[in-house]
């Protein structure tokens, strides 16, 4: 009998581990794990750049609009083919969650942020996850993994996650520190990465037998 398809959607705060330990759980069950890069195949599709992507929508909801203006006002080849398309922020959300949906159907996954508890709240195959952790082990993290100070990685930290709430606020319509949102909350802070993954690694394997 075919193993039952499952989707395991992570949200977590900056600095969190969220990411790594997302990884790692993909390894442990060996599934996909799939994020950012689900945005980059559409901004490739619309001849964008994610680096410019990350910076106009941590500013404001209305992020995508401002592609728009961005590159007309410097008359670049993407503004063409932003025109061609006639894309606005809905438009790209949409075909992101469609992207998304189209995986899960497929295999089984882990999705990394993208609102996926949103998108998969409804599915009575989703485990979905909230990563949290204290601000000093988030810090601690960050000043590492970035090599920045103390004080730039408090600033990474809260611009990072009010980008993300915004982000979330604006397409699934709630806060993503809402718990109830989730399946499960959980407070990493002094926990290794590999110790979280195989916790975790242990509840999916007795939800839904690999």
């Amino acid at each position: 009998m075919e193993p039952q398809k499952f989707v395991i959607t992570i949200n977590r705060e900056s600095g969190s581990g969220g990411k790594e330990i997302a990884t790692k759980l993909g390894e442990l069950l060996g599934v996909k794990v799939y994020g950012k890069e689900i945005l980059a195949s559409i901004l490739e599709k619309y001849n964008l750049t994610h680096e410019d992507a990350e910076k106009i929508k941590a500013t404001k909801p209305g992020w995508w609009a401002d592609f728009c203006r961005f590159y007309k006002q410097f008359g670049t080849t993407a503004a063409i083919a932003y025109d061609s398309f006639e894309v606005d922020s809905k438009q790209l959300y949409a075909e992101e969650e469609q992207i998304l949906r189209d995986l899960a159907e497929q295999e089984s996954c882990i999705i990394v942020g993208r609102t996926g508890f949103h998108i998969f709240k409804n599915n009575p195959n989703a485990m979905r996850l909230l990563i949290i952790a204290n601000p000093e082990h988030r810090m601690k993290r960050l000043m590492k993994k970035q090599s920045v100070s103390e004080e730039e990685a408090r600033e990474i930290m809260e611009r990072t996650d009010k980008a993300r709430e915004n982000y979330t606020k604006s397409f699934a319509g709630t806060s993503r520190y809402d718990a109830r949102n989730y399946d499960m909350v959980l407070n990493v802070s002094g926990l290794s990465t590999d110790q979280v993954a195989q916790f975790l690694a242990e509840n999916v394997r007795r939800k839904y037998p690999l």
